[in-house]
C-alpha cells in the first residue's frame, strides 16, 4: 500500500484560512454583543473591564454559530469558565452523558432505611 504525501503546505493553508475566518466572523458578533450587554457574566455574575475583557465570551444559546441576529437574541456574555462549563454540558446532553439504557440493571432497589426502625429500638 501506497500512500500519498501529505502536502503541509497546503494543509497549513487551509488551517489558517479556516481560523481567519472564524476571527472575523466572531469580531464581527462579539463587537456587537459587548456594546449591547453589559460586561458580565450572566451565569456568574463577575464583572469584566478592559484589563480582563479578553476573558468574556460571546456564548450562543441555541449552539449554532452562525445564527447571528442583529438584536442578539441568540447571544448571551460568559466567562470562558462558565462558557466551557455551558458547552460541556451540552456534549454530554446531546449524548446522553453517557448513560446507555440497554446496559443498565434496572431501577434502584437498595433501601438504606429498610431496617432504621429496629435500630432506633435497640437503642432505647
Amino acid at each position: 500500500m501506497t500512500r500519498t504525501p501529505i502536502d503541509h503546505t497546503k494543509l497549513d493553508r487551509i488551517v489558517a484560512q479556516a481560523r481567519h475566518a472564524a476571527e472575523q466572523r466572531e469580531q464581527g458578533y462579539r463587537e456587537r454583543a459587548l456594546k449591547l450587554y453589559p460586561w458580565v457574566c450572566g451565569r456568574c455574575g463577575r464583572e469584566f473591564t478592559r484589563t480582563n475583557l479578553q476573558e468574556l465570551t460571546v456564548h450562543h444559546r441555541n449552539h449554532n454559530h452562525d445564527d447571528n441576529p442583529a438584536d442578539g437574541s441568540n447571544w448571551e456574555l460568559l466567562c470562558v469558565y462558565c462558557h466551557d462549563n455551558e458547552h460541556s454540558r451540552y456534549i454530554d446532553h446531546v449524548r446522553g452523558a453517557g448513560y446507555d439504557e440497554a446496559s443498565s440493571s434496572g431501577p434502584a432497589t437498595n433501601q438504606p432505611f429498610a431496617d432504621l426502625k429496629t435500630l432506633l429500638k435497640r437503642g432505647k
